[in-house]
């Protein structure tokens, strides 16, 4: 075995002790949020949210990051898994006061389902519609995909809300009495169990044609890759879960209407892919983190504040979205495409970070001594 091999085998090892200590550390911190549940609820209900919306912003940069597709429907697709999640998780009991103005549909009256295959069921909906739509609109380009697929997905949520609808939606009454999250442990274990086959999958055949359509569309048919067909299977799996992301959603919220998916979310969706890095899962994972806390950090802003008896007229409802908005677009000039870009976090690039700052800090150190 020769030095390379010898450095790349310490390098591994040292990997995977790092990694298990970061688990460690998040298993630890999870089990303490959730033995203090009651205590600590407001920052257990920030972690799941960031967390579920990690999920989603993963299936949105799996399409528009990894393919190269411009796709605005995540908050349809959201809406179908989340309803068909609802429907078949809410208990039998309770039906009957969620569904007290029409009814409910024979077909569903009875069924309840465990709420993984429920979960699982809502992104296949999902999925379903989702390759259905793409035969017509993943032949479109760039914004006529955009402008596609978000009306797709506003069709999506009318229908939810239409009155015809009413028996098996609940129509513009939304549902609720959805079981929630019994432990943290819960949200983190779909979440890491999500991203991970996304991460599977990018790392994949399958995530290496995706990325030579996004490269190169003329180069990758060239090379034999069937072009609609790549999109279509980028297109399905990424609205699969999304439907997940939204089931989980449902759950976190326990009660959802139509309103609850509308055109907003698709961009809060968006901003934070762009914010992490379009191309990069950690970018998208650490994107979400960053702005469903940062959010809710700067919620003071919202209240009036009064300062020797006289009123500060920027402190009320509203303005905490003004900073928010300023904060982003500085972030948005240091970082012109993301803070991670395309790259992925690893502990070689912490590591070698560090190294440089040492190397460059005795350097200077060194430069200075001489000076004097």
């Amino acid at each position: 075995m020769n030095s390379l091999d010898i450095d790349m085998a310490k390098k591994k090892k040292r990997n995977l002790i790092w990694n298990l200590v970061l688990v460690a550390v998040v298993l630890v911190l999870s089990a303490f949020l959730d033995a203090n549940k009651y205590t600590y609820s407001y920052t257990i209900s920030i972690m799941e949210r960031s967390l579920i919306y990690a999920v989603v912003a993963v299936s949105m940069n799996l399409v528009n990051g990894f393919t190269g597709l411009f796709s605005l429907g995540q908050a349809g697709f959201m809406a179908l898994g989340a309803y068909v999640t609802a429907i078949f998780t809410i208990p039998l009991g309770d039906r009957p006061s969620v569904y007290y103005i029409s009814g409910i549909n024979p077909l569903i009256a009875g069924a309840e389902l465990p709420i993984p295959v429920a979960l699982f069921l809502g992104g296949l909906a999902a999925a379903l519609f989702a390759a259905l739509i793409g035969i017509p609109v993943l032949r479109l380009k760039s914004d006529y995909l955009a402008i596609a697929t978000l009306g797709f997905a506003e069709i999506i949520r009318a229908l939810i809300a239409a009155p015809m609808m009413d028996t098996i939606t609940n129509g513009s009454y939304g549902l609720k009495s959805i079981p929630g999250f019994s432990s943290l442990f819960q949200v983190l274990f779909l979440s890491a169990f999500s991203i991970g086959l996304m991460v599977l999958l990018i790392n994949s055949s399958y995530g290496r044609m995706f990325k030579a359509v996004r490269e190169d569309e003329i180069a990758a048919e060239a090379m034999g890759i069937n072009l609609f067909k790549t999109k279509e299977l980028s297109f399905v799996i990424s609205s699969f879960f999304a439907g997940i992301s939204g089931g989980m959603l449902a759950m976190f919220m326990r009660s959802i209407d139509s309103k609850t998916f509308q055109v907003s979310l698709t961009y809060d969706i968006l901003l934070i892919v762009v914010i992490g890095g379009i191309g990069s899962v950690t970018g998208s994972v650490l994107g979400a983190f960053l702005v469903t806390v940062g959010r809710e950090l700067l919620r003071f802003f919202d209240e009036p504040l009064a300062i020797a008896g006289i009123d500060i007229p920027l402190f009320r409802p509203g303005f905490r979205m003004v900073i928010f908005s300023i904060l982003l677009m500085v972030v948005v000039l240091f970082y012109s495409r993301g803070l991670m870009g395309t790259k992925e976090w690893s502990w070689d690039g912490i590591f070698s970070f560090l190294q440089r700052k040492r190397m460059k800090k005795a350097s200077d150190k060194k430069t200075g001594g001489a000076g004097k």
